[in-house]
């Protein structure tokens, strides 16, 4: 029996899903995200002809078309339900495209949520393809195109082959570079406080911090001003002067949008944007959930509206009262204010049905899923609760012509606390400081004047969840951009992921150098954030996309023009250090590896040497000793198959231990940092807890289990921490084959999964 309908969406696992809700009603197709962009080789947008666009079929996308025609074939009305965004936007335009030449009738269908009743209003309701939607996504393609296809070839003459250069990451890049260098040219300044401990006629003990002396706010600059007032307090009775007692309400945060999930993530879960949001998709698009089968637990991922419909606010009303009690619940539901440029039309980010607690769905999820299906839900609900009520209590207390003040808290009513609280730099809030019982003119017990040196501290460098946080606030990208820009920066070398933060490479640093000489309106941030606001303003209807290019492209060629000659030639940083075989300066030189020293009198002197940094970003150099094969330490460990004690090593990918006996025994493995997480893509192997790290063999770089030998997983391409979406493997692989380009496959053997992998777009 032939289907009445074809509904086309972007991924086989959301297919997968809606199949399953409409059964024979509708023949349900993928087609595995865009199927046509501007080529990979040439700019592919005229110049002279208004920005038009040339699109062609990516490369393996052929075979879907036929395929998407094949299933066409007879059918009258297609509905074509990619994402409801601007992306999706575009797929839903290129699909009706590629099959206009048959007599159809198209359908957009917006499915913010895969639930059995959000289907059905959606596919009762379809809408037209939105024309400006998809104006406003080809302006960012070509924007993007634009700027990255002809700078970075700028960079590849000035600096090395294969740099890049993004409209928005560029940005990005600048905001850390210039947190980098607020750090570097930070002085730190001496500071000094005092703090009392008392005790009262009442347990506990507690503190209090001098705030006055002799009338007036102290600022203690050193120890002698800060010894004259202990000398000024000795013999001093201490006595409570005031007790002032307040009420202060505590309230929930709105449910999350696309970066407050990135950021809370990052901060609770220590997830990267790129892996908060892979899961959060599988989440939306639909997981095997005990009897009910394939269900989407989250409603759509990328949105920046905090709105809430009406039956998710009753569903979630209703849980409350009867889980938490009418005290927990408000009188009407909370209303949160989106920013202005916010759509709508989307909700915020929340569980398709409130029901579903994690403690439900912890059978069915993996840790990653439940971990971030649970932040969801308990951010949601917690959003709709009565706010908490502290009683703040401030003291203040007089010793001789000196004022100390305490404050301290108690929870009065815990209100959305009970389940919820946003983390604070990666830990809950601070535990609320508790003061015993005080009366005014009450005589405390002095047990010691505790004086404490401090200094002031550089402001911090960025997370990923800070820096988010940062391009939020300054309009700079969407919500489906951040993962993307957090990627590229940290792939291409300019930018690394520290204890400390996000630290720019000198290749970053001097990247951004060459950008901000040559090209400042690009890299300007309130440059960046009003072509955004353009861009919203035709997705809106009320500029056309070829206005904004013009505007954009004028300046930009004269700046590209100029840059061509003027634009310095960089082929090193340099350091200050001198090279020990011929006494000239040695430079930071970047390779495939990453950077190195290198001698700026090359290729008379070939002398190298591998440094690191410290936290503050000096330069430490890496002795020949660390480095040589043939003088390695020994390491308190025995080699698992011949028994020889293991040295360390240290090669490309940094240090391993190796055995001693090569070549007979080629026994190796990462040296493992037991109280660090191992960066790393998770080793798909069921039970296994170890991460995928680059190794090298005879036949090159490959990917193994840092368990070896116990695990013995291996891949010859570099892992991607996304699931396969037509087998659910855990993990795909980045290839780059002259026939097909750069793509994402899936390495399970009989799957055939292959996807075009695109690394000049930021959108």
């Amino acid at each position: 029996m032939m289907s009445k309908s074809l509904l086309i969406v972007e991924s086989p696992a959301k297919a997968r899903t809606l199949q399953k809700y409409l059964g024979a009603e509708f023949k349900v197709q993928a087609s595995v995200g865009h199927i046509k962009d501007l080529p990979k080789h040439e700019l592919g947008v005229d110049l002279n002809d208004d920005f038009k666009p040339h699109y062609v079929t990516i490369v393996g996308k052929a075979k879907v078309i036929q395929e998407l025609r094949k299933a066409a074939d007879n059918i009258i009305d297609i509905y074509l339900a990619p994402d409801p965004d601007r992306e999706g936007e575009a797929i839903a335009w290129h699909i009706a495209e590629a099959l206009k030449d048959q007599d159809h009738q198209f359908h957009r269908v917006l499915f913010y949520e895969l639930t059995p009743k959000a289907i059905r209003a959606a596919l009762a309701a379809p809408v037209s393809l939105n024309q400006p939607r998809y104006e406003s996504q080809q302006a960012r393609r070509i924007l993007d195109r634009l700027v990255g296809y002809q700078i970075s070839p700028l960079l590849w003459d000035k600096v090395k082959r294969g740099l890049s250069a993004g409209r928005v990451q560029s940005v990005a890049l600048r905001l850390i570079c210039e947190r980098e260098r607020e750090i570097l040219a930070f002085v730190s300044e001496e500071y000094w406080s005092l703090t009392a401990h008392l005790e009262a006629s009442q347990p506990p003990p507690f503190q209090a911090k001098l705030f006055k002396y002799k009338g007036k706010k102290v600022d203690l600059a050193n120890a002698p001003q800060t010894e004259q007032i202990i000398a000024a307090l000795a013999g001093a009775s201490f006595t409570v002067s005031q007790v002032e007692q307040k009420e202060r309400q505590k309230k929930p945060l709105a449910p999350f949008i696309t970066s407050t999930m990135q950021q809370e993530a990052s901060r609770k879960l220590r997830f990267t944007a790129r892996r908060t949001m892979g899961i959060a998709q599988r989440l939306y698009e639909g997981l095997e959930v005990g009897p009910e089968g394939l269900v989407g637990l989250i409603t759509y991922m990328r949105t920046d509206s905090t709105r809430v419909g009406s039956e998710a606010l009753n569903a979630v009303r209703a849980y409350i009262s009867q889980n938490f009690g009418p005290d927990f619940l408000p009188a009407k539901p909370q209303v949160y204010k989106s920013r202005k440029s916010a759509q709508e039309a989307h909700e915020a980010i929340r569980p398709t049905d409130v029901a579903r607690t994690p403690e439900q769905m912890s059978a069915f999820l993996s840790k990653e899923e439940l971990a971030l299906y649970a932040l969801i839900w308990k951010r949601f609900v917690a959003s709709q609760m009565n706010p908490a009520v502290l009683l703040v209590t401030t003291a203040d207390i007089t010793a001789g012509e000196a004022l100390f003040r305490a404050t301290g808290s108690i929870v009065k009513f815990p209100g959305f606390t009970m389940l919820y609280e946003e983390s604070k730099n990666g830990r809950g809030e601070e535990e609320e400081v508790k003061l015993p019982p005080l009366a005014e003119g009450e005589n405390l017990k002095l047990l010691k004047l505790d004086p404490k040196q401090h200094f002031t501290q550089p402001p911090p460098r960025y997370t990923e969840a800070s820096l988010i946080k940062e391009l939020e606030k300054q309009g700079i990208g969407r919500p489906s951009t951040y993962a993307t820009i957090l990627s590229n920066i940290q792939n291409r070398l300019y930018v690394m992921k520290t204890k400390v933060g996000l630290r720019p490479t000198e290749l970053g640093l001097t990247t951004n150098d060459l950008l901000v000489e040559n090209f400042p309106d690009i890299l300007d941030v309130k440059f960046t954030a009003r072509l955004e606001e353009n861009l919203d303003q035709i997705a809106e209807g009320k500029v056309f996309w070829q206005e904004v290019l013009h505007s954009f492209y004028k300046p930009f060629s004269q700046e590209l023009q100029l840059a061509k000659t003027q634009m310095r030639k960089v082929r090193g940083m340099p350091t200050g250090l001198k090279c020990p075989l011929c006494q000239s300066e040695l430079l930071i030189k970047w390779g495939r590896g990453g950077e190195f020293l290198g001698c700026s009198a090359f290729p008379e002197c070939k002398y190298t040497q591998n440094f690191e940094r410290d936290e503050q970003g000096n330069i430490i150099l890496i002795s020949k000793e660390e480095t040589s094969p043939t003088e390695t330490p020994e390491v308190e460990e025995h080699c698992p198959k011949c028994g020889k004690t293991l040295v360390l090593k240290h090669g490309r990918y940094g240090p391993f231990l190796a055995c001693p006996g090569y070549p007979k025994c080629k026994y190796t493995r990462p040296v493992e940092n037991s109280s660090q997480p191992q960066e790393g893509v998770p080793c798909p192997q069921e039970g296994c807890t170890g991460v995928l790290l680059p190794r090298r063999s005879k036949r090159g770089v490959f990917y193994g289990c840092s368990r070896y030998p116990e695990c013995r997983f291996a891949l010859n391409y570099p892992p991607v921490n996304q699931p396969c979406p037509q087998c659910g493997f855990p993990l795909l692989v980045a290839k780059e084959t002259k026939k097909e380009g750069k793509i994402l496959a899936c390495p399970q053997k009989g799957c055939g999964y292959k996807v075009p992998r695109d690394d000049d777009s930021e959108s």
